[in-house]
């Protein structure tokens, strides 16, 4: 194998490719990034057993052949390298990877060749154009609402569902007391996934995040598979072959529950609705949970009237603080308890300056929307309230 190649033009698909190999755990051939010369391409390969990066970057060959060095030393290397063109050989006689940038010289060992095994294939039909960006955004609304337990099956898992009937794709997580639930349009997407819709595991949701950009990637299914990919042509060389990165990773095949059980009971009869000032909650919250405490780690919303709330915390060694807030409120209601770190980090994750929440009841669900926050709904569980005395109004006066 022997080819030359410039420095920035696989700086980011090294990075990628390293980001998720293990550092010095596990298997050594998982430590590996495989290097191939073929056709005008140097072709980085790298897998952790679970996920497959393939990217593919011109350069000029010489002389075709693969080989694999641990990836993290060859990334650390490429990554402190000035820009510039960087020549790869492999010495078939010593097992090493000579690598050349004008004076500089350095060795690499190779990894034994029988360690690589054929990555998965982008399936060529089939295939769905999707933004980068809207991914990404769809990510963020709901990866922080799934179960980090990996025990816990598909709660574990980002759970994307065709809506029959619909043109309309839900994708939504669980864990156990947040539920987060996206919807959208895509007609392309809804034909390509199964009725039974799609499940990827949460550590796999993160890796995907970090790989995706704001250009646009093209989507996949395969039997066990979910592949991305993105292709990006060098407008400065049309005629070079184009740059092209493939992540996929493995599908789980769990049964997810039936999340329309509960929020059906959002539209139920005598329901409660409290509109507020989604920054203004925000820094009170925050205010506020300086006086939670391990065993009080919640918030009480008081209900003083249609329009006025008032939020409430103490602990016995902490302290008591309320804070009174405008609102729009409608329903008998009297109180109810929210985890107070929860329930911020739920509003932080909305853009709309007003939000509504839907309250069925002290221990109910309470569903969260936001007038600017189209097809998105969070539900949150309310904590049990007990009721407790710490200081009297005497005191605090």
């Amino acid at each position: 194998m022997q080819l030359t190649v410039f420095r920035n033009d696989i700086i980011d698909g090294l990075q990628k490719s390293s980001g998720i190999i293990p550092a010095k755990t596990g298997a050594a051939f998982l430590r590996t990034i495989w290097l191939e010369a073929v056709a005008g391409t140097l072709r980085i390969l790298s897998t952790d057993s679970s996920l497959e990066f393939t990217g593919q970057y011109a350069a000029k060959v010489t002389a075709e052949g693969l080989c694999g060095v641990q990836g993290k030393s060859f990334f650390e290397l490429v990554r402190k390298l000035p820009p510039g063109e960087i020549s790869l050989t492999l010495d078939e006689a010593s097992g090493n990877l000579l690598i050349k940038q004008g004076s500089r010289r350095y060795k690499l060992p190779v990894s034994d060749r029988n360690w690589f095994q054929p990555f998965s294939t982008f399936p060529e039909e089939g295939g769905v154009t999707w933004s980068g960006d809207f991914l990404q955004e769809i990510i963020e609304r709901v990866a922080y609402c799934i179960s980090d337990e990996d025990t816990m099956e598909a709660m574990a898992c980002m759970y994307f569902r065709p809506v029959p009937g619909e043109a309309k794709i839900e994708v939504c997580g669980l864990n156990g007391h947040q539920f987060s639930l996206v919807g959208f349009l895509n007609d392309d997407l809804c034909a390509m996934m199964p009725p039974e819709g799609m499940l990827i595991q949460k550590k796999y949701v993160s890796e995907l995040k970090r790989w995706l950009t704001s250009d646009e990637v093209e989507l996949a299914m395969g039997q066990k598979r979910l592949f991305f990919r993105t292709v990006k042509s060098d407008e400065a060389a049309p005629e070079a072959p184009p740059r092209t990165e493939t992540f996929s990773l493995p599908l789980s095949f769990y049964q997810y529950p039936d999340y329309n059980a509960f929020v059906s009971k959002l539209t139920t009869d005598g329901v409660s609705t409290l509109t507020i000032d989604r920054l203004e909650c925000i820094d009170a919250l925050e205010r506020v949970a300086i006086f939670n405490t391990d065993n009080n780690r919640c918030a009480y919303f008081l209900f003083d009237g249609p329009g006025e709330l008032s939020l409430k915390s103490q602990g016995q060694e902490a302290g008591e603080a309320t804070e009174t807030l405008e609102c729009a409120f409608t329903g008998s209601l009297d109180k109810v308890a929210f985890p107070t770190k929860d329930l911020t980090d739920i509003l932080g994750h909305f853009a709309s300056p007003r939000v509504t929440m839907t309250l069925t009841g002290a221990e109910g669900p309470c569903g969260i929307v936001g007038e600017n926050d189209a097809q998105s709904l969070v539900i949150i569980m309310p904590m049990k309230i007990v009721e407790e005395t710490y200081y009297s109004e005497e005191d605090i006066a």
